[in-house]
């Protein structure tokens, strides 16, 4: 129970302490401990949950999803998050995949809950805020909960969390992640690297649900530090609450960056506490990167690479954003990574090949434990130890990857290799475009083509055939994109990263009906 014990230790020593702000609701550190140990043992005693069984959190940001998802883990139970931009479907689909105990629902995701789970056999309902009916009440629980801890967990039962993968390439599976697994990554690398306390103050922009969100709750759990979660994203609100919460660390995704930028340049007098800003989840635009450092000199932004079932992979220090601005840096301490080639054999410097992880025996330390309840699955994904991620990457001489493409999302055309991120960064430097995405889509000649969409900057024009010009200026001519289309916005999951699954069917549903 290594959760229970770091927070029983911030209780005991800074109990008084804020633990968890959200909106107008704050729990200080011995009361969270306190309303967590007594929902424990109603789960326990009223929900039946026992050591091993999964209990969903389909919540938005909030102070009872941290309250829930701590209490699972002292019941001995596994906290299933639910992303709440999940279509009904989606959430069948988890409901269906982890046969979850009882279920945490808000008026938010009452409806959605009940009509993804209509067709299975029913779960146990627990309400959380008023005018949400439900089996049972997570304030009743808290009130007949008793205020001890469940002792009969046995001392290996370490699984915490089943995260579902984020669809992007295919039908979500299950990540079973660990205590371990998070002490390692949240509490030793992140505190090492960014030099946590218990004096910082972090801001929560992205949903407690999503690999980000639950990085920065875990640095609440692992450093005692003070979690201010924002029920959703809003750039005014989020400059707002770190001037008058006194915000010392900044997580976000790309995506909250371009949003955050306005209020940045306006005000930066506003983050005179900041003093970390962490970015994660897609390439961060160079551009902007190098405005938020101007208006922020005294902030020092780090960026990393990571995914949910290899944890953290590799980083970028502050002073190396603009030395090295194309790379994710090098890789984390404790982390083993390779490249692979086709045929199994570790490529040399400078080539491409898929990225492999490792990190001491899978669930102790960074990687992922298993996909759960999918062996096969399991069996593709960790080799000897190692995590196959699927990305395709390149070392350079000083020891820094680069990311190259997803290996699904790797074209191949006329017998040549075309990483899709090279293509996209190639466009994405035109100073008429906002974004830009490439899939590849059939050719009856070379097999595969490049397919561009294309998001322009508000009143800025351009054509496909200087989107095409532009390229060839900046890669080789087979790499540039065949098709070109603009659309008003790229389609994206709740965190910001493109769905290419949806521009695939996009570019099928055009060309079917053309």
């Amino acid at each position: 129970m290594k959760f229970a014990s770091f927070l029983a230790s911030h209780a005991a020593t800074m109990g008084g302490k804020d633990a968890v702000v959200c909106g107008t609701e704050r729990l200080s550190f011995a009361e969270l401990d306190k309303q967590t140990t007594r929902l424990a043992q109603a789960l326990r005693d009223q929900a039946n949950v026992t050591p091993g069984q999964r209990v969903a959190i389909y919540l938005p940001n909030s102070v009872a999803f941290v309250r829930a998802f701590i209490a699972v883990i002292k019941a001995g139970g596994i906290a299933v998050p639910v992303n709440l931009p999940l279509s009904v479907p989606e959430v069948a689909h988890i409901l269906s995949d982890c046969a979850p105990q009882a279920v945490f629902i808000s008026e938010a995701t009452r409806v959605n809950f009940a009509r993804a789970a209509e067709a299975g056999p029913h779960i146990l309902s627990i309400a959380c805020g008023p005018g949400c009916e439900a089996d049972l009440r997570q304030d009743e629980l808290l009130d007949a909960g008793e205020p001890r801890a469940p002792l009969d967990i046995p001392f290996d039962a370490d699984a915490c969390m089943v995260g579902y993968t984020s669809g992007t390439t295919g039908r979500a599976k299950g990540v079973v992640l660990t205590q371990s697994n998070y002490a390692f990554v949240n509490g030793y690398l992140n505190g090492w690297h960014w030099h946590l306390t218990s004096n910082d103050r972090h801001l929560c922009t992205t949903p407690l649900a999503h690999r980000t969100g639950m990085a920065r709750l875990m640095n609440m759990i692992l450093h005692g530090s003070t979690l201010v979660v924002m029920p959703r994203f809003d750039a005014s609100e989020a400059a707002r609450l770190v001037r008058e919460e006194r915000i010392t660390v900044l997580g976000m995704v790309p995506t909250v960056g371009r949003m955050m930028l306005q209020e940045v340049e306006a005000r930066p007098e506003d983050f005179a506490s900041l003093r970390v800003a962490l970015v994660t989840g897609e390439a961060f635009p160079l551009v902007v990167k190098r405005r938020l450092c101007d208006a922020l000199p005294h902030v020092r932004f780090y960026s990393f690479y990571a995914m949910t079932e290899a944890g953290a992979i590799a980083w970028l220090d502050s002073d190396e954003q603009f030395t090295h601005p194309d790379s994710v840096g090098r890789v984390w301490p404790g982390v083993d990574v390779k490249l692979v080639g086709d045929t199994g054999e570790q490529v040399r410097v400078g080539q491409v090949g898929e990225i492999w992880v490792r990190s001491g025996e899978p669930g102790c330390f960074s990687t992922m434990r298993e996909y759960f309840h999918r062996p096969e699955d399991t069996a593709k994904t960790l080799r000897n130890g190692w995590v196959a991620t699927g990305d395709m990457g390149r070392f350079d001489e000083g020891g820094y990857l680069y990311l190259m493409d997803r290996k699904k999302d790797m074209v191949l055309s006329g017998g040549y290799n075309i990483y899709s991120k090279e293509v996209e960064q190639a466009i994405q430097t035109h100073p008429a475009v906002r974004d830009a995405a490439v899939i590849g889509v059939p050719d009856h000649l070379f097999g595969e083509a490049v397919a561009a969409y294309v998001e322009l900057d508000d009143g800025a024009h351009l054509d496909a055939q200087g989107v095409i010009d532009h390229c060839r200026e900046r890669i080789a001519s087979y790499k540039k994109p065949k098709y070109v289309f603009f659309v008003p916005a790229l389609p994206r999951n709740s965190t910001g990263k493109v769905m290419k699954t949806q521009l695939r069917e996009l570019y099928h549903s055009e060309t079917t009906a053309a």
